[in-house]
């Protein structure tokens, strides 16, 4: 049998997703913020520990992404709806071992190959509806990539509005932010097929990009707003003083990673 994820088959060609490596291209609009550390903390199950008071413990990136991804192949990009997908993700920081590490915590991606990679990295990736404003440089229905740019961004799960942001940028920046800016600490788990028995899988994951680059990074300021869900906790990282906002375009090649604990 064959194929890197299931359906396995005879050829593989039926697998949801090819093998590693993986490439992305996108725009990326980054919120940045500050929450009550508290509720960062809670999201951190063990041996994963907060960063310390002084490296801002409270602070919290959603970030937005219009992706374009494909195999070494790059077959993918002649059959787009194999190819194109959005998502957007929380990201906090954590230690580990003395190291700090990025984690997302929470994730909504529009693609059902989205999701299966993320079971594959850790990402904790759900179903949503997610959209952005593409800049483009002609023409009146896009931002061109220049101060006073204005991008809008929303996301929405189960039928409700849960993020919503208007962003405007104001300099090129030297970064895009600082809390999604380390190696990813992300748990692999996957319960016992025995009801109450220890989960099959449980293991924590170091992993990041095999290859990066990137266009100039912007800055400016955002208008955040979260709504409360039955279904989702997102709004539990509350805002409480905002940081920045980022855009950047982005290039990223993902190819494995390794046990951590």
């Amino acid at each position: 049998m064959q194929g890197f994820l299931f359906p396995r088959t005879a050829t593989g060609r039926a697998s949801l997703i090819p093998s590693p490596p993986w490439h992305y291209s996108g725009d990326l609009l980054t919120v940045e913020y500050r929450t009550d550390p508290e509720r960062v903390a809670e999201l951190l199950p063990e041996p994963l520990t907060p960063v310390p008071e002084n490296e801002d413990p409270g602070a919290v990136a959603i970030i937005w992404a219009d992706w374009q991804s494909c195999s070494d192949s790059a077959e993918e990009l002649l059959d787009p709806v194999r190819a194109q997908y959005k998502e957007c993700f929380v990201v906090v920081r954590c230690a580990f071992e003395g190291r700090t590490y990025s984690r997302c915590v929470y994730i909504w991606v529009d693609k059902d190959f989205a999701i299966a990679r993320g079971l594959h990295q850790g990402y904790p990736k759900k179903l949503g509806s997610i959209h952005q404003t593409r800049p483009h440089p002609y023409g009146k229905a896009a931002p061109r990539i220049a101060p006073g740019a204005r991008f809008g961004a929303t996301l929405a799960a189960a039928d409700r509005r849960l993020a919503e942001v208007v962003i405007t940028l104001q300099t090129p920046s030297d970064t895009a932010g600082f809390v999604n800016g380390h190696p990813m600490a992300h748990h692999r788990f996957l319960p016992s097929i025995e009801l109450g028995q220890p989960p099959t899988l449980d293991e924590l994951i170091e992993s990041g990009g095999a290859s990066f680059e990137g266009g100039q990074a912007w800055r400016g300021t955002a208008d955040l707003t979260l709504h409360d869900s039955p279904a989702e906790e997102l709004a539990r990282l509350e805002v409480r003083e905002p940081i920045a906002a980022y855009f950047r375009q982005v290039g990223v090649v993902w190819n494995g990673g390794k046990h951590l604990a």
